[in-house]
């Protein structure tokens, strides 16, 4: 082929490959398209077996009610006097969410290390008894945690905390053994091969990684707990829980809305809290 032939078909293919079509939405020899049409399948099928009265939470009788419910609760209760019982509530539920998930880090760390993989030679002898510790952690609920914690603790904040960081230790342990086995094996192998103990290698190569996910993961179920902690005061763990139900009962809907607002405030302390620690670790 003479080069002038090759100097015009150069250029026409490459603007071939520039703009070429894209592939078709559905492919039937793609499998993310099967698994994506079987979860809409999935997704519609629940929508028909739930019967879901659509008609009905949508009528103007429901619209009014609902209407009439939301406005009651934005006009929260702000009388001294309430609010001399609402805070301490309030920093006892901060209390309780932020013990409970600190000893939720710690436990949930020393499970995570023998329910992880840390490179391909660790035999992980204990991975399949510490997952499913930890699946049974998780798997029970924090209001059935506190139940039964109750039984042992009493009336109080310290079943609450005890249930909060019993559950959440489920979680993050969980969570930090998934990271501690996707951090990159280059560092931990240089130390390894160096002779370094596992200890060291753990502490220089692999934690370092792994750190800032292990600090955002914290902080979430952190700012998930306080949420939890005011939940678990319905069932007589104390804090802003123990009053949302006692108002609630009493269709006291004014001081109901006060104690919303301080769960509103303090995720947003917490939320604040997050993107500072994040921040700072960024640098």
């Amino acid at each position: 082929m003479r080069d002038d032939d090759m100097a015009r078909i150069q250029p026409q293919a490459a603007a071939n490959e520039i703009y070429r079509l894209p592939p078709p939405l559905f492919d039937a020899r793609c499998k993310a398209c099967w698994f994506v049409a079987a979860a809409l399948a999935l997704v519609a099928t629940s929508f028909w077996s739930l019967d879901l009265q659509w008609a009905r939470f949508l009528s103007w009788d429901a619209l009014q009610r609902m209407g009439r419910f939301a406005g009651e609760l934005l006009s929260p209760n702000f009388d001294a006097a309430f609010l001399r019982k609402l805070w301490p509530a309030a920093l006892e539920t901060l209390a309780m969410s932020m013990l409970g998930t600190l000893l939720a880090v710690v436990f949930g760390l020393l499970i995570a290390l023998p329910a992880s993989q840390l490179h391909a030679d660790d035999k992980a002898r204990w991975k399949a008894p510490a997952r499913l510790l930890l699946n049974v952690l998780r798997s029970v609920p924090e209001l059935m945690w506190a139940a039964l914690l109750l039984i042992a603790a009493g009336l109080g904040p310290f079943a609450g905390t005890l249930a909060l960081a019993v559950h959440t230790t489920g979680v993050l342990g969980r969570l930090f053994a998934e990271a501690l086995e996707n951090a990159a094996p280059g560092p931990a192998f240089a130390l390894r091969v160096r002779g370094v103990p596992e200890g060291r290698v753990f502490l220089y190569a692999t934690l370092p990684q792994v750190l800032p996910q292990l600090v955002s993961y914290a902080l979430y179920r952190w700012e998930n707990n306080i949420r939890a902690a005011a939940i678990l005061g319905v069932v007589g763990a104390g804090g802003l829980g123990q009053m949302l139900a006692f108002h609630l009962g009493l269709f006291q809907m004014a001081e109901t809305g006060s104690v919303l607002a301080a769960m509103l405030v303090l995720v947003a302390i917490v939320d604040i809290a997050s993107y500072a620690a994040r921040r700072v670790m960024a640098r």
